[in-house]
């Protein structure tokens, strides 16, 4: 009888755990259910919010990357504008006499003029020759030391940038092409033409 009683109890209690097992089971789905539908809806909710800030952020790196070259076009403007006011000032500086060296040069021209004029065996321009040679020196020495250089292409081969032909001329003991005569030198300044020489050049 007390063995029919404790089998009787035996299978209550087995029902009861039953039972409880399947009510925890469904407890823990619904809550499963729960975990996954809020998973769910975050994801939901941070996917637009992802999305612009991936848009942000490649308009901040173009942004950045149009600003860099900005920055780099404005240097490189600088820089050439530096470039070019020091070769500015570069050539002030070397041609600043050009404008003078020019009024110079016909005085130079008439010294030399002079001397072609004085007769070198005539003993009474000797001593006028002696003092025009001597001024016309001085001149010639102090251009130089202002990088002031003639050009005296006597014999030499025609140089339409450094001569300006004034006629062609028969010249047989002369090659082709050739300066033969000249009749006002030419100058430069530092490596750039004053003025040309006047020359006579043999034909062809």
């Amino acid at each position: 009888m007390a063995n029919d009683q404790t089998t009787k109890n035996e299978q209550v209690v087995s029902d009861d755990i039953d039972v409880v097992a399947g009510e925890a089971e469904q407890v823990l789905e619904a809550k499963a259910e729960e975990v996954v539908n809020a998973d769910a809806a975050k994801n939901d909710e941070q996917g637009p919010a992802v999305d612009e800030l991936s848009k942000q952020l490649v308009a901040a790196q173009q942004e950045a990357a149009d600003l860099k070259e900005q920055v780099l076009r404005a240097a490189a403007d600088v820089q050439n504008v530096r470039r070019r006011a020091e070769q500015d000032v570069e050539k002030a500086h070397k041609f600043a006499l050009d404008k003078f060296v020019n009024e110079m040069l016909p005085i130079v021209d008439s010294l030399e003029r002079t001397l072609e004029a004085c007769n070198v065996d005539d003993e009474a321009t000797k001593s006028l020759r002696e003092g025009v040679e001597m001024t016309h020196g001085m001149f010639i020495s102090g251009l130089a030391k202002f990088k002031v250089e003639r050009i005296d292409p006597q014999g030499e081969v025609f140089d339409p940038v450094l001569h300006q032909a004034m006629s062609l001329v028969d010249a047989p003991d002369a090659q082709p092409n050739t300066v033969v005569a000249v009749m006002q030198k030419g100058y430069t300044l530092n490596g750039r033409l004053v003025r040309p020489a006047m020359v006579m050049v043999s034909k062809s």
